[in-house]
């Protein structure tokens, strides 16, 4: 019998997960799930589990900082999610199977206010640094200002780039304008992979509450219409380069928000192309739903409807909001990460650290 999750990525969707959970990763590997990304947020709650106490102590015998110890936690479990989709990077020939890393979000701290040209040197730098010698691990780089410029360099050096914190066409347009300019200087297209993470629910909680005034047709499918424009962008972009990979959308931030909408909406709309990134939470409920899923990538709502989403949302407008708001979400749970460390220190030690290195 065809599992729910089954069927969707019989339509050509390819799954992955949001966490590096490992028994949460064995689990949804059983269920075809092909892939899986990292945050602070999803180190920090295995952190607090205590299963990796073991390796925490042993950090802290090595005499590492605070800083270290979390980008070595973080690089530990990456490469240990990795291993379990290096099958899968095998039989697609470097098309699937990826586990995403992401760099520094201090960088983009406002309390730190560090220099456009220094925060994209770190990028380059960090990128570099984190890449060297794996196979299928994705860079995750924000798409801001800094994170932008030091795209063409990066995709230069032939690493593969998840471009992430994406929520419009014209920041879409500019970070794989970056990222082809930088391939193209390869001497070699071969293993040339980037997505372009887009996230969706976050754009309809932003209209509920700053475009209150958009009928009950159009109001919570702003995040599906949006992201389903840029999918299509991307495939007319791609279709001529007659790349051995696919450089593909991700559908991002696709667990609901409101109680009641149904778990699999998201999930469900992006049916029949490119890549979904699920929480394991949706995964579970998608499972759990019954649902048979056909492609639904492709269709958008009526012309009414998208013509009242194009005059009612300023796009410009939310892409401003919707940036403020990530670029706190993006910093705070590395801070959060940081403290969290130190408390475990405490726990494991005593409270006996070194002098902070600079990492």
């Amino acid at each position: 019998m065809t599992t729910p999750l089954q069927s969707l990525i019989a339509t050509g969707t390819k799954v992955w997960l949001d966490s590096v959970d490992p028994d949460a990763l064995a689990k949804n590997r059983a269920w075809g799930i092909t892939g899986a990304t990292s945050n602070p947020i999803i180190i920090s709650d295995l952190i607090k589990t205590g299963q990796f106490d073991t390796d925490m102590q042993r950090f802290l015998k090595e005499g590492l900082s605070d800083n270290d110890i979390a980008w070595k936690m973080d690089d530990l479990l990456v490469r240990r999610a990795q291993e379990g989709f290096a099958a899968v990077w095998e039989k697609t020939r470097g098309d699937d199977g990826y586990v995403s890393f992401e760099l520094e979000p201090l960088l983009e701290d406002p309390e730190r206010n560090l220099p456009l040209a220094e925060r994209t040197k770190q990028y380059i730098a960090l990128g570099k640094q984190w890449s060297a010698g794996h196979r299928n691990r994705m860079i995750k780089v924000p798409n801001t200002d800094a994170g932008v410029a030091a795209l063409e360099e990066l995709a230069a050096a032939g690493i593969t780039l998840n471009v992430t914190l994406t929520f419009s066409e014209k920041q879409y347009f500019r970070a794989r304008d970056a990222v082809w300019r930088g391939a193209q200087r390869r001497s070699s297209l071969d293993t040339f992979k980037s997505v372009y993470s887009i996230f969706v629910s976050r754009l309809d909680v932003y209209t509920e509450h700053h475009v209150p005034q958009l009928s009950p047709k159009a109001q919570g499918m702003v995040g599906i219409v949006n992201a389903k424009r840029i999918w299509r962008l991307n495939q007319q972009f791609w279709a001529d380069k007659k790349l051995p990979l696919k450089q593909e959308i991700i559908f991002a931030s696709t667990g609901t928000k409101k109680p009641e909408d149904p778990p699999t909406k998201y999930v469900e709309a992006f049916a029949g192309s490119d890549i979904e990134t699920n929480p394991p939470a949706t995964n579970e409920q998608v499972q759990a739903s019954g649902k048979t899923f056909t492609r639904q990538v492709d269709k958008l709502p009526s012309a009414d409807v998208l013509a009242e989403i194009d005059r009612e949302v300023d796009m410009a407008k939310l892409e401003t909001t919707l940036m403020d708001e990530a670029i706190k979400k993006f910093a705070d749970p590395q801070k959060h990460l940081l403290a969290l460390i130190a408390e475990k220190r405490k726990a494991l030690t005593g409270g006996r650290r070194p002098a902070e290195a600079t990492r």
